[in-house]
Formats: C-alpha cells, sequence, structure tokens
C-alpha cells in the first residue's frame, strides 16, 4: 500500500502562484510516476503533470509554460508549482502515484494510488 499526503492548496487571485506539495510513504517502488490530476465541477479528471522516476515529463497541453513539476525521490515528494494562474485552473487537484506491472498473465497493468485531494480556487 502507498500513502499519499498532499499540502498547498488555497485561494489566490488571478496571476498568482501556488505550490502543491505531496509525500508518498509505504511500499514505494523505485520505478514510478508520481504527479497530479484536478477534477473542475461537471468535468472529468484530468492529467496536469507528472513526472517519472527516471525525469520523463508530461503536461497538459493548458499548464505549459505555467507549471512545472518536481520531484525529491530522497523523500518520495512531488510539486507542482503553478504560476500565471486562471481561473479556469479551479479546481480539486489530486496527487496520483502509479506503476506498471506485468499480471499472472503477463499483461502490462498499471496501479494507481491517489490522495485526498486538495482545493485550488482562482479568483478573477
Amino acid at each position: 500500500q502507498v500513502q499519499l499526503v498532499e499540502s498547498g492548496g488555497g485561494l489566490v487571485q488571478a496571476g498568482g502562484s501556488l505550490t502543491l506539495s505531496c509525500a508518498a510513504s509505504g511500499n514505494i517502488f523505485s520505478i514510478n510516476t508520481m504527479g497530479w490530476y484536478r477534477q473542475a465541477p461537471g468535468k472529468q479528471r484530468e492529467l496536469v503533470a507528472e513526472k517519472s522516476s527516471g525525469g520523463t515529463l508530461n503536461f497538459a497541453d493548458s499548464v505549459k509554460g505555467r507549471f512545472t513539476i518536481s520531484r525529491d525521490n530522497a523523500k518520495n515528494t512531488v510539486y507542482l508549482q503553478m504560476n500565471s494562474l486562471k481561473p479556469e485552473d479551479t479546481a480539486v487537484y489530486y496527487c496520483n502515484y502509479h506503476y506498471y506491472f506485468r499480471d499472472y498473465q503477463g499483461k502490462e497493468s498499471r496501479k494507481d494510488y491517489w490522495g485526498q485531494g486538495t482545493q485550488v480556487t482562482v479568483s478573477s
């Protein structure tokens, strides 16, 4: 099992910045990906940004150039620096940890763990 503890959400004016952090604990695999998803009211959960333990990055187009993601692998912690925030960034942000493995049939599968979510509200 893996536990994820998030911090850093809040209320900010448009154009402002926030930093989210997420610390993972428990049975951590050395090869994994940590990142952030978000879900706005009435919308599906979507990927914001993620970074693998090997350094591979993936960003949503809507946040490129504004958000950065970093990891401290020694602390199993991931950070999301959000700059130039817009009202449309308002959502509940969820930390995600996942890894891939081969199941008993040899099929590649993905195991996900989620944080409890932290609210980010950007006022116009």
